[in-house]
């Protein structure tokens, strides 16, 4: 069972426990080995080979010689039901590893077929999240029969991106320095998650222009397993207008509410990955004279082992120059645009929402030589599973832009691609995302709050163009048709003169109804968000336009079998 949900999320694995340092082949150097914590006795470690399509993974496990340990795979971080490779000590001092599953229940059956040890295939690795979950029990035990998820004393899970693209080793100027903007001495509380916000006015010496080369994590040493994730938003308000200084809980009830401005992504980093480094020809621009001088700093703590007494001061560093490159680098919003104008039904498993790009908006809002994509960040809030940008061009659909077949809300991290992408003028781009709302008993509106829901992928190029936001919704004659037609031919309380909130939550969700809502999505008339930088509309109509047509899309992806090796192969390969 262990080796069929592997195959969900690797490319190739080849997998061994160890207590010893982890080994590097040489070919390969040490800076691509990543690094994951599974609570505070056990690390994942895993290098990515790209050419021989392989992931090669070492659990290291330093926990007592008596108590067993579990890492496992889940589609979305559940404990149960998911499959586990179990090390575990009997009463002799032998240790044991064993494949096993946890049924819907939590009780581990022995697996038949034995693959924990020592595997390895090839196959077409899919980009996107891995949700790792692990346990940690009292031993010794006489077998594995009976043992259940409740048994575990700890537990938890951890997200990352295992087929990470890794970057070059970068060059950077003389002149280049560091800034970090960190924590201050957070008491993180006993409990799973924590979100953490804290206020920063860049220093003077950005009242001068400046590029970012790079950045990334700036970790207390021995927090490493807390730390989940972390992103610097940019308070993008009048270069004057002060921050009012704030360190404490996100959702505090103290937190200013001038603070709220603060969500422009400049940096973000998760559990797991490298630094991120801009192309040799770009940077992202910071300071200079209409540069709004603060930012805020969140990060995501993760305390699935309730600890107590942590105090933390991480945070993310940069790499700065003030010798400029080439472009600049800039980044455009793709998707939906923040409105209740869509909605998802309560009771959904896979509800689909599509956010146009078209290429009427690309057209006039990038250059003629277009503009060269190498990386990108995708959002939608909690109840958000899958999301995916379609490139089209000239009604023939390329591969994919980004996506993520396994994506969380809680896991965001602005991610290289394989190469960068060259989008041109008239090209579309169409963000999909997938929602689950089986938990939820109202409709779920687009909005700002978390409890809303979102659908953006935020795209990071070169050279800066015209247009930052490229997104849609359903047009408002489209949607006020459609409450008018719920009131006439389904007799449900709509109305003209209710909001389009209150509309949405008049009806009775049918799955009749729940299914004419997503085909009127697919096929109704768009209102559009082209904008500049300063949030006016491109020349253009933008009302009532039709989505860009895909009149050849890309045939669904082929079937790969798994080809199984010797161990001896394995170790010839990795």
């Amino acid at each position: 069972m262990l080796i069929l949900l592997l195959l969900v999320a690797l490319v190739g694995v080849h997998s061994s426990w160890s207590r010893h340092p982890f080994s590097v082949a040489e070919n390969v150097p040490a800076n691509a080995i990543h690094t994951i914590p599974l609570g505070s006795e056990a690390t994942f470690n895993w290098k990515v080979d790209l050419m021989n399509e392989l992931v090669v993974v070492e659990i290291h496990y330093i926990g007592n010689d008596s108590s067993w340990f579990a890492i496992g795979f889940s589609d979305y971080g559940e404990l149960k039901p998911a499959d586990y490779c179990v090390l575990w000590p009997d009463w002799h001092q032998q240790i044991h590893l064993q494949d096993s599953s946890a049924d819907i229940d939590g009780k581990l059956h022995l697996d038949s077929q034995q693959d924990c040890k020592n595997f390895a295939w090839k196959r077409r690795g899919n980009r996107g999240t891995t949700h790792l979950v692990w346990l940690r029990g009292r031993g010794p035990l006489s077998s594995l029969t009976g043992l259940g998820i409740s048994d575990a004393k700890a537990s938890g899970m951890s997200r990352t991106e295992l087929r990470r693209v890794s970057h070059k080793k970068p060059e950077f100027p003389a002149n280049a320095w560091q800034l970090e903007l960190l924590a201050h001495n957070v008491q993180v509380p006993k409990q799973e998650t924590t979100y953490w916000c804290r206020v920063h006015k860049l220093p003077s010496v950005l009242k001068q222009k400046h590029h970012i080369l790079q950045f990334g994590p700036a970790i207390q040493a021995g927090n490493e397993h807390v730390v989940h994730h972390m992103e610097i938003f940019h308070c993008a308000g009048p270069v004057n207008e002060e921050m009012p200084s704030y360190d404490g809980p996100c959702d505090g009830i103290d937190r200013p509410a001038k603070t709220q401005i603060c969500k422009k992504v400049m940096a973000a980093w998760a559990m797991g990955a490298d630094a991120f480094v801009y192309p040799e020809e770009t940077g992202l621009s910071i300071g200079g004279a209409n540069f709004n001088p603060y930012v805020m700093l969140e990060v995501h703590y993760n305390n699935p082992e309730l600890h107590q007494g942590i105090i933390d001061s991480s945070g993310i560093r940069f790499v700065l120059t003030k010798s400029l490159r080439k472009y600049d680098a800039g980044v455009i919003e793709l998707g939906l645009e923040y409105t209740d104008k869509m909605a998802i039904p309560a009771g959904q498993e896979a509800f689909t929402l599509s956010g146009h790009c078209i290429a009427e908006c690309t057209g006039v809002g990038l250059p003629q030589s277009g503009i060269h994509i190498f990386g990108s960040q995708l959002h939608t809030h909690l109840t958000g599973t899958k999301v995916i940008t379609r490139h089209v061009r000239d009604g023939e659909e390329l591969p994919p832009l980004n996506y993520d077949n396994h994506y969380s809300t809680h896991f965001q991290e602005i991610r290289l691609l394989p190469k960068p992408v060259t989008v041109l003028p008239g090209d579309s781009l169409i963000t999909m995302c997938t929602y689950n709302t089986i938990k939820r008993d109202n409709v779920t509106l687009g909005g700002f709050a978390i409890s809303d829901e979102m659908c953006v992928n935020y795209i990071h190029y070169y050279p800066n163009a015209l247009l930052e936001v490229c997104k849609s919704a359903i047009s408002d004659d489209a949607l006020q048709t459609y409450f008018r037609y719920m009131r006439e031919w389904e007799n449900q309380d709509t109305s003209t003169k209710k909001g389009i909130s209150t509309n949405y939550k008049s009806i009775e969700w049918t799955k009749i109804r729940v299914e004419a809502l997503h085909d009127l999505y697919e096929a109704a008339p768009l209102g559009m968000q082209c904008n500049s930088s300063d949030g006016s509309r491109l020349p253009g109509s933008w009302d009532n336009i039709a989505a860009t047509p895909v009149r050849l899309p890309l045939p669904p992806p082929a079937r790969n079998c798994v080809e199984l090796s010797l161990e001896q192969e394995i170790l010839d390969q990795v």
